[in-house]
This record gives C-alpha cells, sequence and structure tokens, in this order.
C-alpha cells in the first residue's frame, strides 16, 4: 500500500509510485493497448491515441474521456467524466518507474479509489508477469485496503 492522498487546488488526488521490473516500452503498452488494459483495467478506453482525442470505453459507451497530455511511451493524461488521470513512466535500471494520478472531486471517497487503484495496479504487475488475477479474486481484498486506506488518511470508511 503506497497510495497518498493529496490535495491539487480544490481537489483530491491519489498518487501511487510503484517500481515495475519491466522496461517502459513494456509497461507503455500493458496501459495504452486495449487488449492490454482487457487484462487489468477497468472499463476498458477505445481509444487512438492522439492529443485531444475523444473516446468511450468498451461496449461503445458515449465519449466522456479526453487525452489531455501525450508523450509515447513516457505519458498518457486524460480527462474521464470530470475526472483527471495521469500515467508516467521512466527508465530505473532494466525496469521503470510508474507514476499514477487520481484526480477527483470528492475527498471522502480517497480510501474506496485508494483500494481500488491497489488492486488495479496489482492486477496490472500480475499482467506484466505473465499471470492473470480476475477482477472479482482481486476484489476479495477490497474491503481490509479501503480500511486500512481510510485510517492512513484520516477518513471516515463508508
Amino acid at each position: 500500500m503506497n497510495g497518498s492522498l493529496e490535495t491539487v487546488g480544490d481537489r483530491a488526488a491519489l498518487r501511487f509510485e510503484r517500481r515495475l521490473d519491466h522496461p517502459v516500452e513494456r509497461v507503455w503498452r500493458a496501459i495504452t493497448e486495449p487488449d492490454e488494459l482487457l487484462q487489468w483495467y477497468p472499463g476498458v478506453p477505445e481509444w487512438d491515441l492522439e492529443l485531444g482525442e475523444r473516446f468511450g470505453s468498451e461496449g461503445g459507451a458515449e465519449a466522456k474521456g479526453r487525452i489531455t497530455e501525450l508523450d509515447p511511451p513516457h505519458l498518457l493524461a486524460y480527462d474521464w467524466d470530470g475526472e483527471q488521470f495521469r500515467f508516467e513512466l521512466r527508465p530505473d535500471g532494466d525496469g521503470c518507474i510508474l507514476v499514477f494520478t487520481h484526480v477527483f472531486a470528492d475527498r471522502a471517497l480517497g480510501a474506496q479509489h485508494a483500494a481500488g487503484w491497489e488492486i488495479y495496479l496489482c492486477r496490472l504487475e500480475v499482467h506484466l508477469g505473465g499471470g492473470f488475477l480476475s477482477e472479482e479474486e482481486a476484489h476479495e481484498a477490497a474491503p481490509e485496503l479501503q480500511e486500512r486506506y481510510a485510517e492512513r488518511f484520516g477518513l471516515a470508511r463508508e
């Protein structure tokens, strides 16, 4: 558990930093390509990676997203339905550092969001290692993670 809850302007921001034992290019594919995202990410975006691109998610959902920053293979940032998401990758030896940030309005949801992202980042690590962790299996840890993050962030658990 390495998520931190910060403030950006008048909004809450979760920040996760992970060292991954895979090169930047491999992790970039895992965070941008739909077939890869399907293995670990919630609501796979249907996008062409172009700055300003508007996109929906799998199943033809309406376009609620827009790519706001793009510097392959190091930076992908997008807005989705009023929230911001940012993936930054930098080399670190034979692996890389992933910094993930999620900016949202309601700070009270910080522990819930942190538990969810902890789960999805764990699924990413398993995927990168050649395995698969189902969403159902991964979410078994959600109540405990949410409770631990609520305590860590000083938030009442909902």
